[in-house]
């Protein structure tokens, strides 16, 4: 069994600072990207960015030059600094990780809240 741990979510003013973190942990082979999406109330879940192995990373239109997602693959973490935040950045964020052989796992959510 696989588990994605979020961390790092809470509420902060327009123009603010997050930074979330996710350590996979459990059993697999290897994970082959990682990344985060986002669910607002009444909205789809969407991508916000993700970073394969390799270190390619591909980002939402409406983060970049924002948002910058790192990650360890000898820790098996992922990290997305959230910078110059709006309120419609306010959403739960989910960490995502492509496993190897497993296919797709998911965080329980982090909430994030940007007041205006």
């Amino acid at each position: 069994q696989v588990h994605l741990v979020e961390s790092g979510g809470g509420l902060v003013q327009a123009g603010g600072s997050l930074r979330l973190s996710c350590a996979a942990s459990g059993r697999f082979f290897s994970i082959n990207a990682m990344g985060w999406y986002r669910q607002a109330p009444g909205k789809q879940r969407e991508l916000v960015a993700t970073i394969t192995r390799e270190g390619n990373t591909n980002y939402a239109d409406s983060v970049k030059g924002r948002f910058t997602i790192s990650g360890d693959n000898a820790e098996n973490t992922v990290s997305l600094q959230m910078n110059s935040l709006k309120p419609e950045d306010t959403a739960v964020y989910y960490c995502y990780a492509d496993l190897h052989y497993l296919g797709d796992s998911w965080g329980q959510g982090t909430q994030v809240t940007v007041s205006s």
